[in-house]
């Protein structure tokens, strides 16, 4: 495949430049204008580039059919999940050929000893079945539906739903009587997402969000009374920290808890009584995070509290409920370079989460004398963690598990006898084999020594990677200490089918080897990052993976700001970059206290407002501060929408503006009513993955 033999010609943005002005340094802006999002200009401008990208892309139309057809095709689009117990009745959703939203259901117990789920079948009714909401009906008459709240009350009475229909993350939470059916009166707008009820169902605990978008204050509704008299549970002023609750598994409890990137602060609330008084765990310490979890030991309301306090990779302790700033009994000790990730408390045991080598684990932990017994699986590369499990005193635990050859996986451990038991795994249609096709990790060296892993996954019927140079799609984020986990993917399919080799580069800022990784790729060792992806780019490149005119890079969101740094600093080694949602104006917005986040960004990125040398260094490396005239950059799609409200679409908009001044081949697509995870709806969002998916095969020169 090649580009269109005449080129068209891109819009060309007005320059209006304005001038920042900080510590010294006066910096002209010619497209600080787009911000102006309600302004008829911007509008007009993100319509035209929406209006080139078809233009230029016209002649992938029918690959992009073909792939959306392939990844159609491989799906069961009318399936069920596995249910999952509360109460007295079994949860599960519904998807059904042709409808873009899951339908919500649940079905009784058989019994109250009934733990193993049903095996349910599309074609069979499920007996005593109750439809408990439906998101295409939901979502009739809006470009835009997704839910940012749904549960039900304990006794199984009532159920609260959030709704967003702007993409922008604001929801509205409902009331539904699913005894007789009818709406109740109660209704909460501009709500964040994880609205619940209270255990007796009396109340719902919600957060709202200040004017910068940050979650800052707990709220109690009382059912039946109007909203205007809700009672203020908490307000977290520090504009660092973003606030969360949410109730025990034991329903002992409501935990209140508030975080900013390094420091974190919990207090509990008795679930009986929800006006009382707030009780602290931990003084908030800066540097030291901590989140606790409640347990019953002999008789003995404890909290198990997993911290890093003196202790970079986390240690678990057990303190007192009613004193838990009294004695700790070490549970886990800190082991440098095994990252304790979390534990779930249930009445008979934990479960505890945590990465070594760079994998997700699991194990039981024994609440008699602290053992913890790891759960094995045999796959070099896979991803792990718990899955549903909201009863307090189950025989089993729900486990999701997958690969990159593996589809999506449910598993139910048995704790009494040690066996995992298959539920369901993906289907996968189409004759998908997973002995086709082949996973492995290799490591890249970085400039300073440091060994770098990268996943790869690929086909056996083109040979194996590196034998010969391949087509390559390179992944990385690398940011807030998050891990990408080697995952299945129907899309990815399409890709590695036509004999490209997938990779993702689990660079420094992440977490996939322990919170020293992250560090040494935050704030001023932020260019860790992005020298470790083009060091593995490198490798990839030097050892016969791929060549520079035969690899793509992707990232998204803070993986973004990974690309477009990447653009700048080694042009040459890429053939095209694919940035969605792209952080790229990142010194602008981290100036910007007024702005969604950027305050509690501070402690990811620095303060440039208020540190000179903070604001040099991520002045260095800001994609859109640092675009170069003397080199020829790759081919660039940027996609964003316009109502993201974690990176704002002027982000990408001016970047790419920017990349044209210098003669870069770039375009932007702009999702008009969509949020930061892009449009809504699967099918929706098949489209969208199989236009950026013919375009990254278009560039690598891949035939369909």
């Amino acid at each position: 495949m090649t580009t269109d033999a005449v080129p068209l010609s891109p819009p060309v943005a007005a320059r209006n430049p304005v001038v920042r002005s900080h510590h010294g340094d006066d910096v002209e802006d010619a497209y600080e204008w787009f911000r102006g999002k309600e302004e008829a200009a911007v509008l007009a401008h993100l319509e035209a580039e929406n209006a080139y990208t078809r233009e230029r892309t016209a002649h992938l139309a029918g690959l992009q059919d073909e792939i959306f057809a392939e990844i159609k095709g491989r799906t069961l689009e009318t399936d069920l999940s596995v249910p999952t117990r509360r109460g007295d009745w079994w949860y599960y959703g519904r998807t059904v050929e042709g409808k873009q939203y899951g339908i919500q259901c649940r079905a009784p117990l058989a019994s109250a000893d009934d733990w193993t789920p049903p095996e349910l079948a599309t074609d069979v009714p499920v007996p005593g079945e109750q439809i408990l909401l439906d998101g295409n009906i939901e979502a009739e008459g809006h470009e835009f539906f997704s839910l940012g709240s749904f549960e039900v009350t304990t006794s199984g009475d009532l159920m609260l739903y959030g709704v967003d229909v702007a993409g922008d993350e604001r929801y509205t939470v409902r009331v539904r009587d699913l005894v007789t059916g009818a709406q109740l009166p109660d209704e909460i707008p501009e709500t964040f997402a994880g609205a619940t009820f209270s255990p007796d169902g009396r109340f719902i605990v919600y957060t709202t969000v200040d004017d910068a978008w940050r979650p800052d204050t707990v709220w109690l509704h009382e059912l039946g009374t109007p909203v205007e008299k809700d009672e203020k549970l908490f307000h977290e002023p520090d504009e660092r920290f973003w606030l969360g609750a949410g109730f025990t598994r034991s329903d002992r409890y409501l935990v209140i808890g508030m975080g900013s990137s390094i420091t974190s602060e919990e207090w509990l609330v008795d679930a009986a009584d929800l006006r009382s008084a707030p009780r602290l765990i931990w003084p908030r310490t800066e540097g030291v995070e901590y989140d606790s979890s409640h347990a019953v030991i002999d008789g003995e309301d404890v909290l198990f509290i997993l911290h890093n306090d003196g202790a970079l990779d986390f240690e678990l302790v057990r303190v007192a409920a009613s004193d838990p700033t009294g004695p700790r009994e070490v549970v886990v000790p800190h082991r440098p370079g095994e990252r304790l990730l979390g534990v779930s408390t249930f009445r008979d045991w934990a479960v505890l989460g945590y990465r070594r080598a760079g994998l997700a684990r699991l194990g039981m932990l024994d609440y008699s004398d602290g053992s913890v017994a790891e759960l094995e699986f045999d796959e070099p590369l896979y991803s792990v963690g718990g899955g549903g499990n909201p009863e307090w005193a189950p025989p089993l635990i729900r486990i999701g598990y997958g690969s990159f050859v593996t589809p999506g996986t449910v598993l139910d451990y048995e704790v009494a006898t040690g066996e995992l038991l298959l539920r369901k795994r993906q289907p996968v249609l189409g004759g998908y084999e997973p002995e086709q096709y082949a996973q492995a990790r290799v490591w890249a060296t970085a400039q300073d020594g440091t060994q770098i892993p990268i996943s790869l996954v690929w086909k056996r019927s083109f040979g194996d990677a590196g034998v010969a140079p391949r087509p390559l799609h390179l992944y990385g984020y690398g940011s807030y200490e998050h891990s990408i986990e080697p995952g299945f993917s129907i899309p990815r399919l399409s890709e590695l089918d036509r004999g490209v080799i997938f990779a993702v580069a689990h660079v420094r800022g992440g977490g996939e080897m322990g919170r020293q990784w992250y560090e040494d790729g935050k704030m001023l060792h932020k260019r860790n990052t992005f020298t470790d992806f083009v060091d593995s780019a490198m490798h990839l490149i030097d050892h016969g993976y791929t060549t520079p005119d035969r690899l793509v890079a992707e990232g998204g969101s803070a993986g973004g700001l990974l690309m477009g740094a990447v653009a700048n600093l080694a042009p040459e080694l890429f053939a095209g970059i694919l940035a969605d949602v792209p952080f790229v104006d990142a010194l602008t917005t981290i100036l910007d206290p007024s702005l969604p986040l950027t305050v509690i960004e501070w402690d990811e990125w620095g303060d440039p407002l208020h540190n000179a040398d903070v604001y040099a260094y991520m002045k260095s490396y800001s994609p859109y501060e640092n675009v170069r005239p003397d080199v020829s950059y790759p081919r660039i799609l940027a996609v964003t929408s316009l109502n993201d409200t974690r990176v704002m679409y002027v982000e990408p908009a001016k970047w790419v503006a920017r990349l044209r001044e210098v003669g870069a081949d770039a375009l932007l697509k702009c999702e008009m009513v969509a949020g930061h995870g892009g449009v809504s709806g699967r099918y929706n969002a098949w489209r969208e993955r199989s236009f950026e998916l013919a375009w990254l095969l278009d560039v690598l020169g891949v035939d369909s």
